[in-house]
C-alpha cells in the first residue's frame, strides 16, 4: 500500500496539525510512503518528534522588509512542535529539504552554541544596536526548550549586554525566565507578545494541537504583566468565518489579564501553507470551508495569499477595513496600545571578559 501524502497507511498522528507530509517546493521528486507489510505494534507506528542539532555560524538574521517593525531576529529552533496548521513559517522547512507539513512539527532542529555566537556578534566593533525580535518565525518556548534551554542562554547574553529584545510566544515556559525578563523590562529593554487566536478551547486544540490552551495563555499574560513586563495580546492570525467574531472578546480577555497592547493580523497562507490549511479546513470544518477560503481570497485580492509588502499582513478590501476598524474601536474602549513600547538602545554595553583591560573612566 502507498500513500501520496507521505504518511504510511495505519501510521498514527497524535495531536498533530498537518495531515500531509508532501515534499517541499524545492524537491525535484515527490515521495510516496510504502507499507512493507511488517505487522508492527501500534505504538511503533506513532509519529514521534525528532530533534537534530545544527552547528551555526551566525545567530542574528537581518531583514529589509519595509512592513516589519524590526530589522533583525534570532531563531534558536527550526520547526515547531506546537503544530499550528496555519503557521506562515512552515515553508521555511523546505530550505532544509524537509516537508512544510508533518516534518515541520515532528523533525525539529536545535541550535546549541547559539548564545556564544550571539555574544561574538554583539562584540563586533561594526555592530549597531537595535531591538532583536525572537519568536517571529518559530516559537522559542516550544516544548523542546524545557530540556535544551537555548532561549534562556540567549537571554543571559542579552542581559549581560543590556540589549533590547521583543519576544513573541505562546509557550508557557517563558514563565521560567521571568527572573531575567522582568529586570530588563524595568530598564526599558524587553516586551512580550503572547499569541491568543481564540478563546474556544476545542477549536484551539484542533488548530494548535500542542500549544498551551487559551486559558493557560491568558494566565501566562497575567504572570508576565504582574512582574511588570509590557505584554501585547496578539490576536493572530485572525481567520475569517472561523475566529474573526472573537476579535473583541480576545482583546478584552487579554486586557483583563494585564496586557496593555493588542494587535491582530489576518490569516496568511504563503506557499505550501495554503494547501495544508485548505486540506485541514475541508476535513475539520467541511460545512464552512468554502466560505472561509472565499473570505481569505477576498482579503488577498482574489488569491490565497498576496505577498506584496504593505498588503500581506493587513489584507485589502471591505472586510479587511472592517476588521481593522473593529480592532481600533476595541483598543480605544479597552485603553490598549496598538504596537509595542519603544525599547532603549542607549544602555548597550559589551561586558568585560576575563583578561580584558578595564577602562580607568
Amino acid at each position: 500500500m502507498t500513500s501520496g501524502d507521505g504518511i504510511l497507511p495505519g501510521q498514527k498522528l497524535r495531536a498533530r496539525g498537518a495531515g500531509s507530509n508532501r515534499a517541499g517546493r524545492f524537491e525535484s521528486r515527490t515521495h510516496e510512503a510504502h507499507d512493507d507489510g511488517w505487522d508492527l505494534p501500534e505504538d511503533d507506528r506513532l509519529v514521534r518528534t525528532e530533534l537534530r542539532l545544527e552547528r551555526l555560524r551566525s545567530a542574528i538574521t537581518y531583514n529589509r522588509s519595509p512592513d516589519l517593525p524590526f530589522d533583525r531576529s534570532i531563531n534558536p529552533y527550526r520547526g515547531c512542535e506546537h503544530g499550528c496548521i496555519y503557521c506562515y513559517a512552515r515553508p521555511s522547512h523546505a530550505f532544509l529539504n524537509l516537508s512544510p507539513g508533518l516534518d515541520f512539527e515532528t523533525r525539529l532542529i536545535a541550535r546549541p552554541g547559539i548564545a556564544d555566537v550571539l555574544d561574538a556578534e554583539l562584540r563586533r566593533p561594526s555592530y549597531k544596536v537595535a531591538p532583536i525580535a525572537i519568536g517571529t518565525n518559530t516559537d522559542p518556548y516550544q516544548p523542546v526548550e524545557r530540556d535544551h534551554g537555548l532561549m534562556r542562554q540567549l537571554l543571559g547574553v542579552l542581559v549581560a549586554f543590556q540589549h533590547p529584545v521583543w519576544i513573541t510566544t505562546r509557550g508557557t515556559t517563558i514563565e521560567r525566565d521571568i527572573d531575567l525578563i522582568a529586570p530588563m523590562a524595568a530598564a526599558g529593554l524587553a516586551a512580550v507578545s503572547v499569541s491568543v487566536t481564540t478563546l474556544d478551547e476545542g477549536l484551539a486544540r484542533k488548530m494548535e494541537p500542542r500549544a498551551p490552551s487559551p486559558r493557560r495563555r491568558l494566565a501566562m499574560i497575567r504572570a508576565l504583566a504582574s512582574a511588570g513586563i509590557p505584554v501585547r495580546v496578539q490576536v493572530s492570525p485572525l481567520i475569517p468565518a472561523l475566529t474573526d467574531h472573537e476579535l473583541e472578546a480576545v482583546m478584552t480577555a487579554g486586557a483583563e489579564a494585564g496586557a496593555t497592547f493588542a494587535n491582530s493580523i489576518p490569516l496568511r497562507l504563503p506557499m505550501e501553507v495554503a494547501d495544508l490549511f485548505r486540506s485541514w479546513l475541508e476535513t475539520t470544518f467541511p460545512d464552512r470551508a468554502q466560505r472561509v477560503m472565499g473570505r481569505v481570497r477576498e482579503l488577498h485580492g482574489g488569491r490565497d495569499y498576496d505577498p506584496e509588502f504593505g498588503k500581506r499582513m493587513t489584507g485589502q478590501g471591505l472586510w479587511a477595513d472592517l476588521i481593522h476598524r473593529r480592532a481600533d474601536l476595541a483598543r480605544k474602549r479597552l485603553g490598549l496600545g496598538s504596537g509595542l513600547p519603544p525599547l532603549r538602545t542607549d544602555l548597550f554595553r559589551p561586558p568585560a571578559r576575563a583578561g580584558d583591560q578595564l577602562s580607568l573612566f
